[in-house]
């Protein structure tokens, strides 16, 4: 019994010890400069015609999911009032772009960020 036993306290310690650790977020909420770090692919958004004709300039903002994979997989505009020309020419371009799988205790996990994107005419 006293065998057993000593056999089972470690394996008993080990699931306590499991049990008590905090769980791991399924999403991780990473700053700009965090994230721009593991930009590997960067494809730039084309300048809207009207947009362009017009001589209007933008900044997009887009808070994005990426997945373990370091792939876009969903984003949304932060300030709705920009033109949606804008917005639609980010996002393509946002799609396109790939980062380096963010890890978290050595485990790729999904991030979520915010990323700009700036439309501005040559001076």
């Amino acid at each position: 019994m006293k065998n057993a036993l000593r056999t089972l306290l470690p394996l008993l310690a080990a699931v306590i010890a499991l049990a008590q650790a905090p769980p791991v977020p399924s999403v991780v909420r990473v700053g700009g400069n965090v994230q721009a770090a593991n930009l590997v692919k960067k494809v730039a958004p084309e300048y809207p015609a009207a947009m362009k004709a017009q001589k209007l300039e933008a900044t997009v903002a887009l808070s994005v999911l990426i997945d373990a994979k370091g792939v876009p997989v969903s984003m949304s505009v932060v300030d709705p009032s920009v033109p949606r020309e804008f917005v639609d020419s980010a996002i393509e371009a946002v799609k396109q772009w790939r980062y380096k799988p963010t890890l978290l205790n050595g485990q790729p996990v999904e991030v979520m960020t915010t990323v700009q994107v700036n439309f501005t005419l040559a001076q």
